[in-house]
């Protein structure tokens, strides 16, 4: 593992961020760790990319001047995989909420969804969910989500390069995906569902790629903080 960071003229890191970890708490450790070791008050660290809070996987953190090309990686190819669950939805379209409605999965078969599987290729358009972190109105739509008010959402074009399945197993359904920057996985697994006459959410999600950066190459918050312990 590398040692000789130089955090202040600028590192990109790559980090597997952790199950129930929002984006800016990973964020906020890393910045907490690099200036205890380098003894100063301030330094530059920021995200390519945030994460849900249930999802895992590869997130680049950029400090000093490499905080000027977060954009680069922002705008970059995504890949992830993804389990869904087919016969139910829940209000953010993972499992920060509850089943709140139930359908039938019996006509499903692994031929429908396969077929299924090809319409969400190329250029489509896409609803984000309500509970996510885009403003409308300057307002982060998730609060006023929870608050239970209602939110005017528009679709937005997204692109699908790649959607594989990797196993059925019902009524789960888990996937590989290469996407645009703003694609939410999530609205994909509901689309998903309703596409099949059913209703899915999303239950599991890890990234898995960012560009050109690998999951593979990417190292834990806690291997990171032991390393900056003891140097």
């Amino acid at each position: 593992m590398k040692k000789d960071y130089e955090f202040k003229e600028g590192e990109v890191l790559l980090f597997n961020k952790p199950l129930h970890w929002t984006s800016f708490q990973l964020v906020n450790k890393v910045r907490w760790l690099v200036k205890r070791q380098l003894q100063v008050k301030k330094i530059k660290v920021g995200h390519a990319g945030t994460l849900d809070p249930l999802a895992t996987g590869l997130m680049i953190l950029c400090t000093g001047k490499k905080t000027k090309e977060i954009d680069q990686y922002q705008a970059a190819e995504k890949e992830y995989i993804g389990t869904l669950k087919l016969g139910a939805t829940t209000p953010s379209y993972d499992g920060e909420t509850a089943e709140n409605y139930f359908f039938a999965t019996q006509h499903i078969t692994e031929e429908d969804i396969k077929k299924t599987m090809l319409i969400f290729h190329g250029e489509i358009q896409q609803m984000p969910p309500i509970f996510s972190a885009l403003k409308v109105g300057g307002k982060k739509m998730y609060e006023s989500a929870r608050k239970g008010q209602e939110v005017a959402i528009k679709p937005r074009s997204i692109h699908i390069k790649e959607l594989e399945i990797l196993s059925i197993n019902m009524p789960y359904i888990t996937f590989k995906v290469a996407c645009s920057k703003g694609t939410y996985i999530r609205s994909l697994a509901f689309d998903i569902g309703k596409a099949l006459n059913s209703g899915a959410w999303l239950c599991k999600l890890q990234r898995t790629k960012i560009g050109e950066y690998s999951i593979d190459n990417a190292i834990d918050i806690t291997n990171f903080e032991e390393m900056m312990i003891s140097s």
